[in-house]
């Protein structure tokens, strides 16, 4: 799902990925603790994103259910 869009840009663009990487571990290599506490960081923040968007499309999903019913009921009493 995700990883499409993903691996066709790194295909696409190597060059710009290389250079990534090595950054990536050249300042995991100097601040590890800094690196490690931003990948905790993101990993709640997307843990808290798709909480959300669970609640939020199980709710929309009563919702509708609700307006159908709502819905069903008005035509039977005409």
């Amino acid at each position: 799902m995700m990883m499409g869009p993903m691996v066709s840009f790194a295909q696409t663009q190597t060059i710009i990925v290389i250079l990534i990487v090595l950054g990536l571990i050249i300042f995991m290599v100097r601040k590890p603790k800094l690196v490690f506490s931003l990948i905790g960081l993101g990993l709640l923040l997307a843990g808290l994103f798709y909480l959300i968007l669970i609640i939020s499309g199980s709710g929309s999903e009563q919702k509708k259910k609700m307006i159908h019913e709502e819905e069903k009921q008005f035509d039977t009493e005409r």
